[in-house]
């Protein structure tokens, strides 16, 4: 693969394979994120735990105390007073049967979230095979198939990130933009992991933290000594 001298230089200030302490780690980071565009900051943490067992699963929800820095579209799937109530909650597209309609015919999908009541859960499964792949559907462990509509697209519209293992037990997950600055940047990444660190499940054994790094959009990961877990 063929990086750009950006990259490049970047590679070349610090090094790779050291493990820096929390402040110096966001500090090189927010350094080297010199796109022109916002840089996105991700956090990756490998953890000590086999994803392929049913025990072992890591996931959940949280609020970013500083959220996310993108405006997220959200979808809300209800009726009636809900669907009232998640119109004054913000939410950018609310319908029924009509909204699914529209993502079956038009291939549309211009929302980030899609949040729906129980009672409608019938009416989304018709489009499941569509919405699974592109991480779209509602989940109850996520927060999203739930009566309280109005309170899920307030969390979302404040920073709710989930956090969830892949099949290479690594999570990877959004802290913030550059423009947050280190302060913000190190709390949100605080944040979640504390959460991931109360998410072990009792049947992990051993290191549950093999890893932790921090990187932005368009620049290299930097290793960051966490001791944690």
């Amino acid at each position: 693969m063929k990086y750009g001298k950006k990259y490049a230089d970047s590679v070349k200030a610090y090094d790779r394979t050291k493990q820096y302490e929390l402040g110096e780690a966001v500090g090189l980071v927010i350094e080297h994120a010199k796109a022109k565009f916002d840089e996105t900051i991700e956090l990756h943490v490998r953890l000590g735990i086999d994803p392929r067992q049913a025990d072992q699963q890591v996931r959940g929800v949280l609020v970013l105390p500083h959220g996310t820095g993108k405006n997220k579209k959200v979808l809300v799937i209800a009726k009636g007073a809900r669907a009232d109530a998640a119109k004054e909650a913000g939410a950018d597209y609310v319908g029924a049967e009509e909204m699914i309609q529209k993502i079956q015919t038009e291939n549309w999908f211009d929302f980030d979230v899609m949040i729906t009541t129980p009672d409608m859960m019938g009416v989304v499964g018709r489009i499941g095979r569509i919405l699974g792949p592109k991480g779209l559907m509602p989940n109850p462990k996520s927060g999203t198939v739930t009566m309280d509509v109005a309170k899920a697209v307030a969390e979302v519209k404040a920073g709710k990130v989930e956090y969830r293992l892949d099949k290479t037990a690594i999570i990877h997950c959004p802290i913030g933009k550059k423009s947050f600055g280190a302060e913000k940047i190190t709390e949100n990444f605080t944040a979640l992991m504390d959460a991931i660190v109360k998410a072990k499940p009792a049947a992990a054994k051993g290191q549950y933290i093999k890893s932790v790094a921090i990187t932005s959009t368009m620049g290299p990961g930097v290793k960051v000594n966490y001791n944690r877990g």
